[in-house]
């Protein structure tokens, strides 16, 4: 950072909004009124399709930093990060423009990949960090290419970093969400894209953490403030919320819960313990990973069941954390890789007449802790010890209730971290070398409640078994 006593930018590109904010360059707390939000609304098929339209997504991202400017905010601006949602893919022409909308990570349209018994998925995993999967490139290129001929291919972020900048390059962290990065050298895996039928050449060029670059002359009189102000690599969302909520080393886990959710432990890339086939790894920066494991249903769960049950409250306040006795299985958007459990399989076990809407509630944010809780303890197993836990997001930060309960399900004390704007945080500590507090209160859970939740656990395994057998029926 050029100006040391001066803010940071942050831009946030999420799949339910688009955000900037401005936050300080000391502990990357946000600026208070400094914040500006575009909604995005994805459009989603019957075919399995989950698009983003490209140029709306870009304009209404413009026009937030047109908003911060108008109100007197981009002045005094040091540095600008990027925080941004991981595995989507834009097939571009050969002058370099979109040939598809934003294929995000919910989209389920791809090829399957015969590579015969020949082909070590457990080595490529171990290498890569992912599958062949459907949210990752190595499946998604080929089922591009085969009803035209793209000459490139880039992620959103890569995109709104060539219009921001003029230059269309990618950070290591963001090429390990597309599973064709070598994850120990930082390049292109040369059999993940022997695998997806193309040549490094026509994906994004991998730039250091170190790298920067300045805005294109054609924003200098749009934003006098912002003119040579060095923009920074873009980080994945997942790897920002872990550093923003204060996890950022190997003996915590965040777990952070937004649209979807995920549990998380940042580590060097140095001696890394060997990836368990449950779990992906991906880069923060040149010299840390991620390693964790994430979940379809969250935020979007929580707004969907509050919908159509038309609830009163957001929250089932009423109902005791671990009473009640319907066992919910959240698969209703599927399961994340390395699973195969497609959506439409979510599940309630157990259900009675004099089960209330609130019970209904209850049972589906609990079986989502439940689900995060089995990721948890997977990680503790491969660090050796009981993680810490640190909780973020706007979940987290919405639902009292769901803290709770979360906190009542992991059984062990819990941080909550004060900032919503986890994502954008992290962005900003990965590229400034800063490590912010993640501030907040201590949950201590009571302990009829950790006892209740905790016995729900046998049973909750043996019914999500026979709801992952069911999915492939």
């Amino acid at each position: 950072m050029t100006k040391t006593d001066e803010h940071v930018l942050a831009l946030d590109l999420g799949t339910s909004s688009a955000r900037a904010l401005v936050l300080s360059s000391e502990d990357a707390a946000p600026i208070p009124g400094a914040l500006a939000r575009h909604k995005i609304s994805p459009t989603y098929g019957h075919d399995g399709s989950a698009t983003l339209d490209l140029h709306e997504y870009v304009e209404g991202l413009l026009g937030c930093l047109d908003e911060l400017e108008q109100n007197g905010h981009l002045d005094g601006i040091g540095a600008i990060v990027l925080s941004s949602q991981w595995h989507s893919i834009v097939a571009l022409d050969n002058k370099g423009a979109s040939r598809t909308p934003v294929i995000t990570w919910a989209d389920t349209r791809s090829v399957d990949l015969g590579l015969g018994a020949s082909f070590d998925e457990q080595a490529f995993h171990a290498r890569t960090g992912t599958w062949l999967h459907r949210l990752y490139w190595t499946r998604r290129i080929p089922w591009l290419l085969s009803d035209d001929s793209p000459a490139a291919f880039a992620g959103l972020p890569d995109l709104v970093l060539e219009r921001l900048t003029g230059e269309r390059v990618t950070s290591v962290s963001i090429a390990s969400g597309t599973g064709t990065l070598d994850l120990a050298t930082g390049a292109y895996d040369d059999e993940a894209l022997e695998i997806a039928g193309v040549t490094a050449d026509r994906l994004p060029p991998i730039v250091p953490t170190g790298w920067t670059g300045i805005l294109s002359k054609e924003y200098e009189r749009r934003w006098p403030g912002l003119v040579g102000v060095p923009v920074h690599p873009p980080t994945g969302d997942g790897a920002a919320s872990n550093v923003g909520t204060g996890g950022y080393d190997a003996g915590v886990a965040a777990v952070t819960v937004g649209t979807s959710a995920a549990v998380r432990v940042v580590h060097p890339i140095e001696n890394a313990p060997e990836l368990p086939w449950e779990l992906w790894r991906y880069r923060v920066d040149d010299k840390r990973a991620v390693t964790g494991m994430a979940f379809s249903a969250a935020g979007n769960l929580h707004a969907w069941l509050t919908g159509v049950l038309r609830l009163e409250s957001d929250e089932p306040t009423d109902v005791e954390i671990g009473a009640t006795r319907a066992i919910a299985i959240p698969f209703m958007a599927g399961t994340r890789p390395p699973a195969v459990v497609p959506g439409g399989s979510g599940v309630y076990f157990g259900l009675s007449f004099d089960d209330s809407p609130a019970d209904l509630l209850a049972a589906a944010l609990q079986g989502a802790s439940l689900e995060i809780d089995r990721g948890l303890r997977i990680l503790d197993s491969l660090f050796g010890q009981e993680l810490e836990v640190v909780l973020g997001g706007g979940g987290i930060d919405a639902s009292e209730w769901w803290r709770r309960c979360l906190t009542a399900t992991f059984a062990r004390p819990t941080t909550v971290c004060a900032e919503a704007e986890v994502g954008a945080r992290g962005a900003a500590a990965v590229a400034l070398g800063l490590s912010p507090d993640p501030g907040g209160e201590h949950l201590t859970p009571v302990p009829d409640e950790v006892s209740r939740v905790a016995d729900l656990r046998p049973r909750y395994g043996a019914l999500r078994d026979l709801a992952v057998q069911a999915s492939s029926i």
